[in-house]
């Protein structure tokens, strides 16, 4: 396969030149990545702790009882979960909502901050509805604030310069996300997670989130989280050295990844948005209405008409992603630091591409 041949040649680092073959826009041959949809060899079923989470507080988070979730590991990679769209019907679109209305939100930090006046982005939303809804299928056309909207950062704001985050750089982390991250991480055997950092990733068809390792935070004994929304995606996992070949799968709208134990260090990265594979303009999953009834103490909120209009019309060509981690191990605190605000900038290298001729917005964390 053309894939696995490239990593036998010279030059680049085994997981760049697998990186820059995925990320070619010609590139046809995906048979070589893993589809949880259909398991391969690979692929094996994850074991999750399903009395650490009762199917009401499941519920509440907008999720199935765990007993109905699926969870795979892949062959080489411990710690690593894979539990495709384990969402109730409808509740992806609150998250969708979330991250497009309320997170992008001051007090928290995002991209448009670096180079607008505050003023500017105080409502990224109701400056972009209405251009949103009424968007045609012509690339020409301008876009909105959150069409140019990269990364969001919550709780404690990572510092793109320092890669650290700080104690005096820090804002309330919402408590919806805390919610379902908690059930999450108890499914999968890390009760008592604490969800203190958040960086949302905001991708189109032609951004890509080069090869990093997320290390920043000070307790690796907990685990990263990853949900994804909109279209569809190629993940790249591969080793502790970008030496080693990386493993490919897709993550569909839905989808979760844990990066725990061995699996927290390694490199990783997203070289390419795919359109949704059913081949219409948003994922089935999308298109399933909330149910009427939501129960008691439910951190799932309805979305007006008008308000999942917009979000549908940036999904058609978008995916966004919510990664959640624990900064602080219990009663850690952070070292003395000197000088600085924790806001930085984005990195310079290896993040998201809008193309290769517009000023560029980088994360560097997945």
């Amino acid at each position: 396969m053309a894939a696995a041949a490239l990593t036998r040649e010279g030059g680049e680092d085994a997981f760049r030149r697998l990186f820059r073959f995925y990320r070619q826009r010609d590139a046809s041959d995906l048979r070589g990545v893993v589809d949880f949809s259909a398991p391969g060899a690979q692929v094996f079923r994850s074991q999750l702790s399903i009395s650490s989470v009762s199917d009401q507080d499941a519920s509440r988070a907008g999720l199935r009882p765990v007993s109905q979730w699926k969870a795979y590991g892949l062959s080489g990679y411990p710690g690593f979960i894979f539990i495709p769209n384990p969402f109730l019907p409808g509740c992806q679109r609150h998250w969708v909502k979330q991250c497009l209305k309320l997170y992008p939100e001051k007090p928290n930090v995002c991209n448009l901050d670096l180079h607008m006046a505050p003023e500017k982005t105080t409502d990224l939303w109701g400056q972009s509805k209405e251009q949103l809804r009424r968007k045609g299928s012509s690339k020409w056309e301008p876009r909105s604030l959150l069409e140019k909207l990269r990364w969001v950062t919550l709780g404690y704001h990572y510092n793109w310069d320092t890669k650290k985050y700080s104690a005096n750089h820090h804002t309330p982390f919402p408590s919806d996300l805390a919610f379902l991250s908690e059930q999450v991480a108890a499914a999968c055997g890390f009760r008592g997670f604490q969800a203190q950092a958040g960086i949302l990733n905001y991708y189109h068809f032609d951004s890509s989130l080069g090869i990093h390792v997320d290390e920043s935070e000070l307790d690796h004994s907990r685990p990263l989280l990853s949900f994804s929304f909109g279209q569809s995606s190629i993940f790249l996992l591969g080793g502790l050295k970008r030496e080693e070949a990386p493993t490919a799968m897709f993550m569909h709208s839905g989808d979760i990844m844990v990066m725990s134990g061995f699996s927290r260090l390694l490199y990783h990265a997203v070289p390419r948005v795919l359109p949704n594979p059913e081949g219409t303009a948003l994922p089935s999953c999308l298109d399933q209405a909330l149910c009427s009834d939501l129960p008691a103490g439910s951190v799932i909120e309805h979305s007006s008409d008008e308000d999942w209009q917009v979000c549908a019309k940036y999904l058609q060509s978008s995916r966004i992603n919510m990664t959640v981690r624990q900064v602080l191990a219990e009663g850690q605190k952070f070292p003395e630091e000197s000088g600085t605000n924790g806001r930085g900038q984005a990195p310079s290298e290896d993040s998201h591409r809008e193309n290769s001729k517009a000023k560029r917005h980088k994360p560097d964390t997945v």
